[in-house]
């Protein structure tokens, strides 16, 4: 089945998923990110076929979310690392660790903590607003459009919502 891309769509979400939206990509970033970086590694952890891992991991380079590096020379042996882009998704997996935990870690209950080396706890992602540092909910935030916003494929009805709320939310910066 041939996936339809998203890359035009005028929604970060949607451009985002277009790349990280499947389980594999999710995982393999999830092994990188915690130090799992040679393709057999993981081919082995994920139980994966070595075909799907190269194509996942080829793209993830090509976008500049891993670096392939050579660690070494005979026989020539190569890891993979993530650029400052694929460190930028650590949240994101923490976000969606932190859902699964709480939705389907079961009676055992989660299968990894997260320690924080700055006060020596175990924590949990909280996503928080950048002004105020309070948690951030549906409840209490609104989306509105944005300058590279636009109506098309995959915001036909989005964007015109958008643009209502717009017209109702007092403008703040």
């Amino acid at each position: 089945m041939t996936r339809t891309p998203l890359a035009d769509v005028a929604c970060s979400i949607a451009r985002a998923t277009d790349l990280f939206g499947d389980a594999w990509t999710a995982l393999i970033m999830r092994d990188v990110l915690l130090g799992v970086g040679r393709f057999d590694d993981l081919a082995r952890d994920l139980g994966i076929s070595r075909k799907v891992l190269s194509a996942r991991l080829s793209r993830l380079v090509e976008e500049g979310v891993l670096v392939r590096e050579r660690y070494q020379e005979r026989p020539p042996r190569e890891h993979y690392r993530a650029t400052a882009k694929g460190e930028e998704l650590y949240p994101v997996l923490l976000a969606l660790m932190n859902w699964g935990d709480r939705w389907y870690a079961g009676e055992a209950g989660p299968p990894a903590r997260i320690h924080h080396h700055g006060c020596g706890r175990d924590t949990a992602m909280v996503p928080a607003c950048a002004h105020c540092g309070e948690p951030l909910t549906l409840a209490d935030t609104t989306q509105l459009p944005g300058p590279g916003g636009r109506t098309g494929p995959g915001t036909a009805v989005l964007g015109p919502l958008l643009e209502a709320r717009a017209e109702t939310t007092p403008a703040r910066g």
